[in-house]
């Protein structure tokens, strides 16, 4: 599956302790991620992650342009709900091409975790029969 992996400033520390506990099954995945969140999970756990640009620069919409031409199965995205963000439009459209294209979605870690391990059961399979790859 293709995974992608966002985090705002506030919950970095947390993405990258999440992929340190589940390393054994996000090795399996193909991952993509914003750039700082990308660096800072590659260097702690040493999982291969395409990185695209900083989400205030753009990743949101790179992984939203992804999203769009079906290339991610599963959106983790860590949000810190207190910090206004000047480009959370752009977050919005990305949860709604979420919503429009049947991707499964974890907001905080907890969600995370069954998601994580749902693949880990192949749980996600449904996707494959609502969203054929072409």
């Amino acid at each position: 599956m293709n995974i992608a992996l966002i985090a705002h400033d506030k919950k970095k520390e947390l993405i990258v302790q999440f992929c340190i506990a589940y390393c054994g099954i996000l090795s399996r995945h193909n991952l993509c991620a914003t750039g700082t969140t990308a660096k800072f999970i590659s260097e702690v756990t040493g999982l291969k992650i395409q990185a695209f640009l900083s989400g205030a620069q753009g990743g949101d919409q790179q992984i939203a342009s992804k999203i769009a031409y079906n290339e991610i199965d599963v959106l983790l995205f860590f949000r810190d709900p207190l910090t206004a963000k000047s480009h959370e439009p752009d977050e919005m459209a990305l949860l709604r091409l979420c919503d429009m294209h049947n991707i499964p979605v974890a907001t905080n870690v907890a969600t995370a975790e069954i998601i994580v391990l749902a693949l880990e059961r192949g749980d996600l399979g449904w996707r494959d029969i609502v969203n054929p790859k072409k």
